[in-house]
């Protein structure tokens, strides 16, 4: 089924415009792209796929942003899963858009976080997407949930976020 950019734009319309952290304490990450030609699907926007490329890309950058990069977490002995991506697709994102994403952890259990992350098109500032990741922290060895250590959740701010 192929949506119009204009339905896309009423949808969006229908959407709150601010989609920001529960926890003034959240640390939010900005990360940068621009939309690559190869990220283009047959409808002329970027592919739906891309767009959880780029939330996970986002995920890892902010990460290692605050000190937990794939050395740390090898060292721990731990890595994060994706247990669920729930994206909402709200307008198209063009070759050569110059996207933002913002990016925070909402909450916190023993073993998982959920991160959400804001899509914007940085010449309006209009969101283009959001979604929420649960990732689950599991052993690398076994594949196992684990604890997620406190220092890990202190990194990333108070309040989990």
């Amino acid at each position: 089924m192929c949506i119009s950019h204009r339905t896309s734009e009423i949808i969006a319309a229908k959407v709150p415009a601010m989609f920001e952290p529960s926890s003034p304490d959240a640390v939010v990450y900005r990360h940068h792209h621009v939309v690559l030609p190869q990220e283009i699907d047959e409808l002329g926007h970027a592919s739906n796929v891309m767009f959880v490329r780029w939330v996970q890309d986002a995920a890892k950058a902010a990460s290692a942003d605050r000190g937990w990069d794939r050395g740390a977490y090898l060292k721990l002995g731990s890595v994060f899963v994706v247990r669920r991506h729930e994206v909402d697709y709200l307008l198209p994102a063009m070759e050569g858009d110059e996207l933002e994403l913002h990016t925070w952890i909402e909450a916190w259990t023993a073993a998982t976080s959920v991160r959400t992350t804001r899509i914007v098109r940085a010449r309006d500032q209009r969101d283009v997407g959001r979604a929420s990741t649960t990732w689950a922290l599991v052993a690398a060895d076994t594949g196992r949930p684990t604890r997620i250590p406190v220092e890990m959740k202190s990194a990333f701010g108070k309040e989990g976020g």
